[in-house]
């Protein structure tokens, strides 16, 4: 199953890659193929500092630690995704977060599901029909599932 991952999985992965978001991303790839804008690192690099903090980590451990879970992301430049579908995806998330357009747009675009952990952007999409999305809780009893088979 193809997977479009929003920024604060990411940063919530980086944040406890030993926690459920971590696990997911360093370890399923035979089941889900991740995908990102490019935009997701440049989120990265502007918040190092800000996750530096956090994990009491040093520099060079962070790095290490964000290439880890970011590793089997492929990441896709947005700016080469067709401006109706930009601007149809910027419709959608009116009165939800429209900073949120890349990844939504290429979720449309991979015909895949958007994983998110923001409850808001979540809650606000499927209440506008848009159900190609899903929540840590619900990729990681799929992934319970397929690790059974």
């Amino acid at each position: 199953m193809k997977v479009v991952v929003d920024t604060n999985v990411v940063f919530s992965g980086i944040l406890k890659s030993s926690g459920k978001i971590g696990k997911i991303l360093i370890n399923s790839r035979p089941h889900f193929q991740f995908y990102s804008c490019d935009f997701l690192r440049a989120e990265i690099l502007k918040h190092r500092n800000k996750l530096l903090k956090l994990t009491k980590l040093s520099e060079l451990e962070l790095i290490e630690l964000e290439t880890l879970v970011t590793k089997n992301i492929s990441f896709i430049n947005e700016g080469l995704l067709p401006q109706a579908l930009i601007q149809s995806t910027e419709t959608l998330l009116k009165g939800i977060d429209q900073s949120d357009t890349p990844f939504v747009a290429l979720t449309k675009h991979l015909e895949a599901k958007l994983w998110t952990g923001d409850m808001r952007l979540l809650t606000g999409l499927k209440a506008k029909r848009f159900n190609d999305v899903i929540s840590t809780a619900e990729l990681s009893l799929m992934l319970d599932d397929l690790e059974k088979e």
